[in-house]
Parts: C-alpha cells; sequence; structure tokens
C-alpha cells in the first residue's frame, strides 16, 4: 500500500513540474506551425521567401534570450530552490504568450506589431532559457535510485503532449473554418486557448515541493560564485553545448519546422503535415521515456554513440529520398524514422547533462549549456533549412544542418565519456 501511494506521489509530481514545460513547446509549436499566417499579419514584405524569413528570424530571436536568462535566472534556481524558479518561469512565459495572442497585426497598428510580437518572443526566451535546467534538474533530484534517465526523460515527453495538442487544434481548424477565416483571425485561436490554460497551470505548479536534495544542501550559493563556476568550468559548457546540439536541431526540424517543409517544400495539404506531426509527437512521447529507461539500464554512452552515428549516415539520404517524390506515405515514414532517431539519444542526453555540471550550480549550469545550443544551433533551424533550400536549391539540404548537428554530439559524446565508461561521464571541478 505505501508503495502504490508512494507511485502516486511521483507521478503527481512529475506531471506538476512538467505542466509549464507543457505551455512553453505548446507556444512554440504554434509559432512554427502558423508561421505563413503570422509572416503576412505581422511581417509582411515583398515576396513570400522574405516575409518567412522574417517570422523564423524573430522565431529564432527568442533563443538568443536564452543564455541570457539561463545565467539570471539559473542563478535564481539554484539559489533560492526549484520550485520558486519554476514559478517564475512560467509567469514570464505567460506574459509573451499573451503578447503574440492579442497584439493587433501590421495593418492595424504598423510597425508596433512586429515589435510587440519581437518582444513577446524574447519574454519567452528568457523564460525558456531555465525552464528546461529548472524542470530537468527538479526530476533528477526527486527521482529514485537507479532511474533518473526514465524519470528526467518526461521532462522532454510533456513537450510532445503539447505537440499532439496543438497538432490536433491544427486539424480541427482546418475542419471548422474557411481558409480566408484562419489566416484572418483563426491562427490565433490556438494561442487564446493557451493562455486560458495558463491559470491552470499557476495553480498545479504553486502545489509542488521543494526537493529533499536541494533542502538538504547547507551551502546556497549566491549569484558570483555561480558565475564563477561557469567561468572555471567553460569547457565542460561547451562540451554540453555541443551534446545538446544534436537534440535541439533535430526536435525543431521534426517538430517546429515539418508544417511549413510539408506544405511550402514539398506541397502537400495542411492536414497531411498535420497528420504527420501529430504522429512524430506520439512517437516522441513513446521512445522518450523508453530509452530514458534503458539509458539507466546499459548507460548513457552508448545510446549517445549509436543515435549520433545512425543520424550521420541516415538524416541526409533519408530526406533526399523524400524530396525525390513526395508523398504523405513518405514523409511519415522519414519523419518517424527522424522522432526515434531524435527520441533515442534525447533520452540519455537530458539526463547526461545533469549529471556532468557542479552539483551546486546544477540549474544554471544545463540550463547555459542547453540555451547555448538552442541559440546556435536549434532555434534558428527553421530559418537554416529555409534558407538552405533556397540557396542550394537542395530540398533535402535541412538533412545536412540536421547531420552537422549529429557529428558535434558525437564529438561531446566522445570528449566528456572518454575516461570514465559508459554511466558516468568525466568528473567536473566542484
Amino acid at each position: 500500500m505505501a508503495t502504490t501511494q508512494s507511485s502516486q506521489s511521483k507521478f503527481g509530481t512529475v506531471l506538476r513540474v512538467t505542466s509549464g514545460n507543457f505551455m512553453e513547446m505548446f507556444d512554440f509549436f504554434l509559432f512554427g506551425f502558423y508561421a505563413t499566417y503570422i509572416s503576412k499579419t505581422f511581417f509582411p514584405a515583398g515576396d513570400e521567401f522574405a516575409s518567412l524569413m522574417l517570422t523564423f528570424m524573430t522565431f529564432g530571436a527568442g533563443f538568443l534570450m536564452r543564455p541570457l536568462g539561463a545565467i539570471i535566472l539559473g542563478a535564481y534556481v539554484d539559489r533560492v530552490g526549484r520550485r520558486k524558479g519554476l514559478i517564475t518561469t512560467l509567469a514570464l512565459m505567460a506574459l509573451g504568450t499573451m503578447l503574440i495572442a492579442f497584439v493587433p497585426g501590421f495593418a492595424t497598428i504598423g510597425y508596433a506589431a512586429p515589435f510587440l510580437v519581437l518582444v513577446g518572443r524574447l519574454l519567452q526566451g528568457f523564460s525558456a532559457g531555465v525552464e528546461l535546467g529548472g524542470v530537468s534538474v527538479y526530476l533528477s533530484e526527486m527521482a529514485t535510485p537507479g532511474n533518473k534517465g526514465f524519470y528526467v526523460s518526461w521532462q522532454s515527453a510533456s513537450q510532445q503532449v503539447a505537440i499532439i495538442v496543438a497538432a490536433a487544434l491544427g486539424f480541427g481548424l482546418q475542419v471548422w473554418l474557411q481558409p480566408a477565416q484562419i489566416a484572418d483571425w483563426g491562427w490565433r485561436v490556438p494561442f487564446f486557448i493557451g493562455c486560458m490554460i495558463v491559470p491552470v497551470l499557476f495553480v498545479i505548479r504553486r502545489s509542488l515541493q521543494e526537493t529533499e536534495e536541494f533542502k538538504a544542501r547547507k551551502h546556497k550559493p549566491p549569484v558570483s560564485e555561480i558565475l564563477k563556476s561557469m567561468v572555471d568550468n567553460w569547457g565542460l559548457v561547451i562540451a554540453g553545448m555541443m551534446l545538446v546540439s544534436m537534440t535541439t536541431v533535430s526536435f525543431y526540424l521534426i517538430t517546429v519546422y515539418t508544417p511549413t517543409f510539408g506544405k511550402s517544400v514539398l506541397h502537400l495539404s495542411t492536414t497531411d503535415a498535420l497528420v504527420v506531426t501529430f504522429c512524430v509527437g506520439i512517437s516522441n512521447f513513446i521512445w522518450l521515456p523508453v530509452m530514458g529507461a534503458l539509458s539507466d539500464r546499459i548507460g548513457r554512452k552508448p545510446l549517445l554513440l549509436i543515435f549520433t552515428i545512425l543520424t550521420i549516415l541516415t538524416a541526409y539520404p533519408a530526406l533526399s529520398w523524400l524530396v525525390a517524390d513526395p508523398t504523405f506515405q513518405k514523409m511519415l515514414m522519414v519523419e518517424l524514422w527522424l522522432s526515434f532517431l531524435y527520441a533515442s539519444y534525447n533520452g540519455a542526453m537530458v539526463v547526461a547533462l545533469t549529471e556532468i555540471m557542479p552539483v551546486e550550480v546544477r540549474t544554471a549550469g544545463f540550463s547555459l549549456a542547453y540555451s547555448l545550443a538552442t541559440a546556435i544551433f536549434g532555434g534558428f533551424t527553421p530559418a537554416i533549412a529555409t534558407g538552405l533550400i533556397e540557396y542550394t536549391g537542395d530540398k533535402g539540404a535541412p538533412g545536412m544542418w540536421m547531420t552537422a548537428a549529429a557529428i558535434c554530439g558525437l564529438i561531446a559524446t566522445l570528449y566528456l565519456y572518454r575516461k570514465n565508461g559508459n554511466q558516468t561521464p568525466v568528473a567536473v571541478k566542484n
């Protein structure tokens, strides 16, 4: 009976801590999926490519705020606790979402429209800089012995729920509204729904308890000490950033960019692109905890090596095969394969990143490495993919970008696990 109650308590804690993570990815995915409508509403330009690029650059600009959020908010979380930090990040994320949902278009308020949308994205990026790190560290500290990989994997799994819900809402809009209605105002509906969810998420997250590991820690480092530790461990942060690059590029490629790729590049229907994205979300949701649990059994290193190498060998050929004769069936097959590669790697990667950081600055270190990777590699993936296709004339070119990220992940894995075998990375300075 006690065991059952303990399991239920753990499940409830995972649900509460990942709820804000859902909100972050829900909004990010909506921005990517409705990029063509957002571009026409806020970023009218001389041609469709320029307008879309402005939109994706605004999407990417939010990621440039992540390193700043990681340092400032990460230090705050390591100083005051996981619970208070996660409530703060949710408030900032909600404010950014409301700006994007309610700002009138360019035709109504002129250049103030794209400016306010950019401010909303910057707020979201600042918050997201520590959201993933705070959630991942919380899950790692509340995990039962020998199951850390499984518990931490739910950070990423919660994002997949957001993708599934957002794709389902998009499908509903396609059924209920005319294309002109979606372009005019319908694309805002999912953002409004996101705003309505926020109060519920606040109630859920306020019920979080502080982790026992954090409460037991006698030394709570001041911001100056946390920043000094980041400087002392700069090599570790860079290696962590490279480790994350494979995750962040592949994730944004197979989720946020997929709807635009399906519609604008492959010229498949909106419904086809939505169904594929929905299936990718389900696939990610299944594989992430499975591979997180597997990494608890066989170690992080084997999974990281196997799936970076598989990505290097197959990402570009798979996309080239798809674009040669695009069909719904082929797009579904390729995206599910890329989903398997991403989720299998990420299931081991996120928990590995919590393990390599000095314990006193675990949130700040994790968040800085993750946010740098997202700012430099992942956040601009839709823009980079769009630009690569435009300037190379190769519709499979996004596969090259994913391959480059996998090479970074492989190098980082070999560096971090160069001495200590499969389970534990090289010891870090404290």
